[in-house]
């Protein structure tokens, strides 16, 4: 046999062993995990570890998932997904989402999930005040939404615009629920931006996380988990508030895709993210755990108490979705 006939029978001996192989491995593609976010990279490292399924870290976002969902609808590639609780909900709608109830279900509690099973949550992050204390400059810490209408905080408050950034649309949500308002009358959170106006807010379009870090803002509208990142990852003088008239619980989900190629990895995946060890990681990176009993009491002993977050509730998702728009619509004419 020629050396060139030899070269091409070793290829294709070792074209054969990877086909036999990867027939055999136990892997589940998941949409919208990246690594550096809510340190899924931790969360993927033990799910290979303990459950033996690889899931190749994917840097999408909600957005971009549930288009990609939808273009691969007929011949679909992902396994699970994990998305903003919106993006699910218009995935179910999309038919891209499966029902699917992993170990873990009867601890999610009811308004964290989908009864049919076609998402519900694995951590969740609530809406409140991120303040750099420092940059107050000796200003008490504001407690409440209506403190921050108050002329002394005048060029330290920010919010991401809600016309374009979903953490924006959330405190939107979040201020008109509180101040009186429902997803069919966004009256009185319109009211609020329009007084707040006054005071010279700082509306960026994008996260701005090293901004209040910097002291550059003082005040942002943001979520708990990137206030406790502040205050015990880079040790900045940060306090996290959940204003009285009390705030929004924002889930974040995962689903398993419909027909999704690896069904059997893909249900380990999901029942490992939901168990005591896949829940303790998401803590460690101050997302609250969706399963109570799972949040190691180290780390809940860095949240704020239980009382604190007993003022913020779940609303009505789908409401909140198909409310967007329109919301995003009547901020730019009356209030931007």
């Amino acid at each position: 046999m020629s050396p060139t006939l030899r070269r091409l029978g070793r290829i294709a001996a070792l074209a054969a062993t990877l086909a036999t192989g990867s027939a055999f491995a136990q892997t589940a593609i998941c949409y919208n995990c990246p690594t550096e976010w809510a340190d899924w990279g931790t969360q993927l490292r033990a799910i290979k570890a303990k459950t033996g399924v690889t899931v190749p870290a994917d840097n999408k976002n909600s957005g971009q998932s549930l288009a990609q969902l939808v273009a691969e609808k007929r011949s679909p590639v992902a396994d699970v997904t994990y998305l903003g609780v919106t993006f699910a909900i218009q995935a179910q709608k999309d038919g891209v989402v499966a029902p699917h109830k992993p170990a873990a279900w009867n601890e999610i509690p009811d308004g964290l999930k989908d009864p049919a099973g076609h998402w519900f949550t694995i951590h969740s992050g609530t809406l409140g005040f991120m303040v750099n204390v420092d940059a107050l400059k000796g200003k008490p810490v504001p407690k409440s939404w209506a403190d921050l209408l108050k002329p002394e905080y005048k060029g330290l408050v920010g919010y991401l615009d809600p016309a374009s950034a979903f953490v924006g649309y959330v405190g939107a949500v979040a201020v008109n629920q509180a101040r009186g308002g429902s997803m069919q009358n966004f009256g009185p959170g319109i009211d609020y931006f329009k007084a707040l106006q006054k005071n010279d807010p700082i509306v960026p379009k994008q996260t701005s996380y090293a901004r209040v870090l910097s002291g550059e803002i003082a005040i942002l509208l943001d979520y708990d988990f990137n206030a406790y990142r502040a205050k015990y990852k880079d040790k900045a003088n940060v306090q996290f508030v959940i204003p009285a008239e009390g705030t929004v619980v924002v889930p974040y989900v995962m689903s398993l895709v419909a027909n999704a190629p690896h069904k059997a990895d893909a249900a380990k995946v999901l029942d490992f993210v939901l168990s005591d060890e896949g829940q303790a990681i998401w803590a460690k990176a101050y997302l609250r755990p969706v399963r109570a009993s799972a949040m190691p009491k180290d780390v809940e002993a860095q949240f704020l108490p239980a009382s604190e977050y007993a003022r913020a509730k779940t609303v009505d998702y789908a409401s909140m979705a198909d409310a967007q728009r329109d919301f995003s619509a009547r901020y730019l004419k009356e209030v931007r």
